[in-house]
């Protein structure tokens, strides 16, 4: 009998195993054929309490053992980082207008790292728990299970142990990330074993101090005559936003709580992820589940791609290829979680201390913002629902969470630190164009906008997206001449 033994590759000189063919993704029902492998599966972080997280892992194109590993948190909260992380942004492959085939990504941010998403907490996409009081989340739960997930997933793929690490994400992301860096940070303190090589972590449009981000909100709205002189005159005498903030209405007064309602009737029926895009048609869902090709076009975008995704993902088949919803969860698969119930007093927490300890510890840091969103979650727009909802979408022309926020915690907080300006605000430029705008601080904290972004960075804008996370994997700026 001849035995053969399938050796990978060397890292740093230690011979590692191979990833595991149970979780090989062989083909994706309509999917093109590609160069690079995909895993995905779950990884359990609570046996007692039948606790699971879904992970989606997709190869770097060329090189991939040399090249680091990205790990993307879409955020909401409560939102899917498959579906609306790599599906719709950032991944290898986006839906076809008919919902049950895929295209390539040209601008795939695994054409220069390894990507890694995952739907946490239990609850979103695919992961779950048999035990419902872990459907009550607090970032506290969150970052202990994601440090045992990643744990777990390295033993699975232990060649990344040793790789470069990086961690993005988006809006509620602010919350998530920092708590789950400090969590790591704490590891590398305390391991005798292998430390993690945290290189930067990157978040779009984040969520840091809800009560700035939405006071800026409506001076947006009014600073682009979305809203009347009258109104945004009301809202800005009348409305404390930190008492406001605080289980909504509860703490805020009557005319605040007027001119809010008046404000949010005021924008009307818009697309809430890009206010320059048309919306898409009510009847699509129908359409795609007979195969019908329903891609609305609007200034280049398919504003129609998160109803395909959602049809695709919840194909048998996509599922069986995924090795996804091994349990037969009561429930479609959706973007969002309908169900998850989040800590008030989380959503509203101050991450700008979190972020303080992660940037004096040098680690690059890259707050990016994008243009020409106007998003809310709502069905009815509220803000008695906005305690967590409102986290869920932003851009730097978005008036829920308006880049006039996140620029001036930003500023604030490399004033705490002291930190010089290195990169003075300006244009950057993609192709000859200006592809956004940028300053950097201590030569590690660094803020951008995207020009023309909006809902999901790459999204609306992909060229732009992919060179902003070229540059900051590869620890470049972003070209500040037009050459």
């Amino acid at each position: 009998m001849v035995m053969l033994m399938v050796l990978v590759f060397i890292n740093g000189g230690t011979l590692v195993k191979g990833y595991p063919e149970e979780d090989l993704v062989k083909k994706l029902p309509g999917q093109p054929d590609v160069a690079f492998k995909q895993y995905a599966g779950y990884v359990d972080v609570d046996l007692d309490a039948g606790r699971s997280l879904f992970y989606y892992f997709v190869e770097a194109q060329g090189e991939s053992q040399v090249k680091p590993l990205t790990l993307w948190l879409t955020g909401g909260p409560g939102c899917s980082s498959i579906g609306q992380g790599s599906f719709t942004q950032v991944g290898p492959f986006l839906p076809n207008g008919d919902g049950h085939s895929l295209q390539c990504n040209k601008m795939s941010w695994n054409r220069v790292s390894n990507l890694l998403f995952v739907d946490a907490p239990a609850g979103i996409g695919w992961s779950y728990s048999n035990r419902s009081s872990d459907y009550s989340v607090s970032i506290e739960s969150f970052t202990n299970d994601m440090y045992i997930f990643l744990m777990k997933w390295l033993e699975k793929f232990p060649d990344f142990k040793y790789t470069d690490l990086f961690l993005t994400g988006e809006t509620y992301a602010g919350h998530y990330i920092p708590s789950f860096v400090n969590v790591l940070l704490k590891h590398n303190q305390n391991s005798d074993d292998f430390k993690f090589k945290i290189k930067g972590i990157a978040i779009g449009n984040p969520t840091v101090k809800l009560d700035r981000d939405l006071a800026a909100s409506y001076e947006f709205l009014w600073s682009h005559g979305m809203i009347s002189d009258e109104i945004f005159m009301n809202i800005k005498s009348e409305c404390d936003f930190e008492k406001y903030v605080r289980r909504t209405y509860q703490n805020a007064s009557e005319t605040c709580n007027t001119a809010v309602d008046t404000a949010n009737r005021m924008v009307g029926n818009i697309n809430f992820y890009n206010v320059i895009l048309d919306t898409c048609p009510s009847n699509v869902e129908e359409q795609l589940r007979l195969k019908k090709t329903v891609s609305k076009i609007s200034n280049g975008i398919d504003v129609c791609m998160g109803y395909e995704i959602d049809v695709y993902l919840n194909l048998p088949q996509v599922q069986h290829a995924f090795h996804a919803n091994r349990t037969k969860l009561p429930y479609k698969w959706s973007g969002c979680s309908q169900f998850l119930r989040y800590n008030d007093e989380d959503n509203i927490k101050n991450m700008l201390p979190l972020l303080k300890i992660i940037v004096g510890q040098k680690i690059p840091v890259w707050i990016f913002r994008q243009e020409n969103s106007l998003v809310t979650y709502l069905t009815e727009i509220s803000l008695r629902s906005i305690s967590f909802i409102i986290l869920h979408r932003s851009g730097d022309q978005d008036a829920i969470f308006s880049l006039l926020g996140s620029r001036s915690l930003v500023r604030e907080l490399a004033e705490e630190l002291k930190y010089n300006i290195t990169v003075p605000y300006g244009a950057w430029y993609y192709k000859s164009q200006v592809g956004g705008w940028v300053t950097e601080y201590g030569n590690v904290l660094t803020f951008a906008t995207v020009k023309g972004g909006g809902k999901m960075i790459g999204y609306l804008q992909p060229g732009r997206a992919f060179q902003l996370f070229k540059s900051f994997v590869h620890g470049e700026r972003l070209t500040k001449r037009n050459t």
